[in-house]
């Protein structure tokens, strides 16, 4: 997995201290990588971003927090997302098109986002806030799948949508860290669409 800890998370003299959220969380994952998790505390990370805990909390409310980045905001993006889809698009279709639009990382941000999915997926640590966070990315999914089902989004079915597309994504992540040569829209793309097709390529012949 590629990364840069050498030229990040030591504080060069005279270098500027660090202030956009992005650049934090360059630094945090790089210490959480090579330190673990467990064994980083917020003062490491601010120190090595030459910010005081004051800035740190300014971003976050929690050192859990810094690996979800700006998790909030893509959710926002997601419920805009599924508002501006024509009303003749199948619920699941809809669903796949949003779940790939909100996993869309920029080349340049990718080597990242596999630290992100490794620490998230594999920190037991973080496995409550994660929860917590799963949760909130379920009940977009079940707002959605309500208001086109004509359902509320507690009912059964909305909610067993979010469910099972999350169990999806989450299975497509976790195949992307293992397979370093795969794209993660392309496998997000595959698993959403077997589901779309009911896995109608499991069914015995």
């Amino acid at each position: 997995m590629p990364a840069t800890a050498g030229a990040q998370t030591t504080r060069r003299a005279g270098r500027r201290p660090v202030t956009s959220r992005s650049e934090i969380e360059h630094i945090a994952l790089d210490l959480f990588t090579e330190r673990g998790f467990d064994s980083t505390t917020v003062d490491d990370v601010a120190q090595a971003a030459g910010i005081g805990r004051r800035t740190f909390f300014r971003y976050y409310a929690s050192k859990n927090d810094v690996p979800w980045g700006a998790f909030d905001e893509m959710l926002e993006r997601m419920r805009a997302r599924f508002a501006l889809l024509p009303g003749n698009v199948p619920v699941m279709a809809g669903i796949r098109e949003t779940v790939l639009d909100f996993n869309d990382v920029p080349a340049d941000e990718q080597p990242w986002h596999r630290q992100r999915l490794r620490l998230i997926l594999e920190t037991p640590t973080l496995q409550a806030h994660s929860t917590l966070r799963y949760a909130e990315w379920r009940q977009v999914v079940a707002d959605y799948a309500g208001a086109r089902l004509g359902e509320p989004a507690s009912a059964l079915l909305p909610r067993t949508l979010g469910h099972v597309c999350l169990g999806a994504a989450l299975s497509a992540y976790e195949q992307w860290l293992r397979e370093e040569d795969r794209e993660l829209r392309e496998l997000l793309d595959e698993v959403l669409l077997a589901l779309e097709d009911g896995f109608s390529g499991t069914r015995e012949a």
